[in-house]
Formats: C-alpha cells, sequence, structure tokens
C-alpha cells in the first residue's frame, strides 16, 4: 500500500510499505495492505512503519529506524485509508 505523510512544513514520506501503526484517539491502531476505508483523529505519540523505505535526506532526522521498522514521533494529526492509500497529516 501506498502511504504518504505530510506535515505543514513538508512531505515527510511517500512510498510503498507493508503496514503502519499509529496512535489513534480511541486507541492504537495497525492498517495493512486492502484495509476498509477509515479516518481518524491521531495522539501524541509513536508511528510505526513496517517495510523497508527510503528517507530522503531532508527528512531524515525525523525518522527513526530500526531493520524493516521505521519510527515517528508525532504531537496530533489525522489519517485517511482509501483505496490502498493511506494519507497521514500531522504536526
Amino acid at each position: 500500500m501506498e502511504l504518504e505523510i505530510v506535515s505543514p512544513e513538508a512531505q515527510l514520506f511517500s512510498g510503498e510499505v507493508l503496514s503502519v501503526t499509529v496512535p489513534g484517539a480511541l486507541g492504537s491502531f495497525q492498517i495493512l495492505n486492502n484495509h476498509a476505508p477509515i479516518v481518524s483523529t491521531l495522539i501524541k505519540g509513536r508511528i510505526k512503519i513496517q517495510g523497508k523505505i527510503t528517507l530522503d535526506e531532508v527528512n531524515k532526522s525525523k525518522f527513526t529506524q530500526e531493520g524493516q521498522n521505521t519510527y515517528l514521533d508525532i504531537q496530533s494529526g489525522v489519517i485517511e485509508m482509501n483505496d490502498n492509500k493511506v494519507i497521514l497529516l500531522t504536526d
């Protein structure tokens, strides 16, 4: 599935991933390929991206990579999943 992470300053990431786990307002949840459409608010926490991804040099310092997992700490945000595309708006 395709994941796009956007902040007010810039697009932080865009690419193919296996899954993404986010801190939802009602609890953490994971989105996999072919997930049902969803829109949810996010709270302060850590996003976990599974899959081997390549980060550009400008935004690389915002992420933590450990093997096949990549993490991004957020303060809040909104996530939308539709047609195997996840758009995550965060600050």
